[in-house]
């Protein structure tokens, strides 16, 4: 392989990456609000405003606009599917940490956030051809 096909993988991979970020930041800056606002009037206690519910519902406000973004860039419902399960892994890990008390509401949240990005990374690395490679469709190139 040489060294120019080289670096253009690892700058498609890089922007792709911080393209699924930018989508994730939107989706959260958006979405996020809306939750709050239509959860405003449940008491601090209710289960609406527990850290549990509150982690699952922040990645899920990240993950529909990422996901909407592979499928706008040609990516395949497996891909899209495998990078949202890598965003809620992160959760899935540190959700019986929180319950159990090793991890505080603020400590969910970090540990659901760092992994997410790593483990999104990992998947990404999973299937380097995929996200190094062109991610238009056959359809998308010929319009």
């Amino acid at each position: 392989m040489n060294t120019i096909r080289t670096i253009r993988q690892v700058r498609r991979f890089a922007l792709h990456y911080g393209e699924m970020v930018a989508a994730m930041l939107i989706g959260m800056a958006v979405l996020w609000p809306v939750w709050m606002l239509a959860t405003g009037a449940a008491d601090d206690g209710s289960w609406l405003r527990s850290a549990s519910v509150e982690a699952l519902v922040m990645a899920t406000t990240m993950a529909l606009p990422m996901a909407g973004w592979m499928r706008v860039r040609g990516h395949r419902w497996a891909p899209i599917a495998e990078m949202c399960a890598a965003m809620y892994a992160g959760f899935a890990v540190a959700l019986p940490l929180h319950w159990t008390g090793v991890l505080d509401a603020g400590g969910l949240m970090l540990v659901g956030h760092v992994a997410m990005f790593v483990l999104m990374l990992a998947a990404m690395a999973w299937r380097w051809e995929e996200y190094a490679g062109c991610h238009r469709t056959a359809a998308m190139m010929a319009s």
